[in-house]
């Protein structure tokens, strides 16, 4: 009888140490909690790399109150708070910098494209974000995209093509997109997507560039570049550049005046 009540005492005793042990850990995790709460609060935040916004602006756009807990902000709308109220800024980056720093860092849109649809001029961002709404009229200040149509088109939103034209959209935003990695984007009169099997490039003011879809755009424009930097280009040249042949090989017809 003596040992059957020593052992209960003992389950008792180690059911108890159970609860003990994991109110412990409740205690621990509301200590570290009241203390991320209590000291690692947003005193200042800094921002860099913007060009066309301002400090003040982003800050604003944010979201981000001085004196919000340091980790309790959720990133992500962070971001999504800047980059649908300010259109020209193309990626963001968020750190925290203890004790009390928000880091900041954004990359601004370069030299966008236009296209017109119902009057107005639709500038679309490298990476296919649509910042802006112009009149029609001053579409010529960038390179124009035509043979398309974009769907139910918002600034602040990525771009989408008409459904008709849903297969060509991917090989449009990528040859954009490398264009502005290689830095030839001013050198775009305009992109059309008016046939089916390839795109077609007005270039530097006095070549067509014939460029299939899906191909690897990056490489292509290396191509394009080392095939007019030949001497045997000539300034008053003009002609089409066909980049559809393989992977090494490029035509070039020039006009006949």
């Amino acid at each position: 009888m003596a040992r059957r009540k020593h052992t209960k005492r003992r389950r008792r005793r180690g059911g108890f140490g159970f609860l003990y042990k994991l109110l412990s850990v409740f205690v621990i995790c509301g200590a570290i909690l009241a203390a991320m709460t209590l000291f690692f609060r947003v005193d200042n935040i800094a921002v860099s790399g913007q060009k066309r916004y301002t400090a003040e602006e982003i800050q604003a756009a944010s979201g981000v109150e001085l004196g919000s807990n340091m980790y309790l902000l959720n990133k992500y709308d962070v971001r999504q708070n800047i980059w649908s109220q300010l259109p020209y800024i193309e990626d963001i980056r968020i750190n925290r910098k203890l004790p009390d720093t928000l880091l900041i860092e954004i990359r601004e849109s370069g030299r966008p494209f236009a296209l017109v649809q119902d009057g107005s001029a639709w500038l679309i961002s490298a990476g296919g974000k649509i910042v802006e709404q112009v009149p029609e009229e001053e579409a010529g200040a960038y390179g124009l995209i035509s043979g398309c149509q974009l769907l139910a088109p918002s600034v602040g939103t990525q771009m989408a093509l008409a459904t008709e034209y849903a297969s060509q959209q991917t090989s449009l935003l990528d040859l954009i997109e490398a264009l502005d990695q290689a830095g030839l984007t001013e050198n775009v009169d305009g992109i059309r997507l008016d046939e089916l099997s390839y795109l077609k490039m007005d270039y530097i003011g006095r070549f067509t560039v014939w460029i299939a879809y899906g191909a690897d755009y990056e490489w292509e424009l290396q191509k394009l570049t080392a095939t007019l930097a030949d001497e045997k280009i000539q300034d008053n040249m003009t002609g089409t550049i066909d980049l559809r042949l393989n992977s090494e090989q490029v035509r070039l017809i020039q006009n006949v005046r």
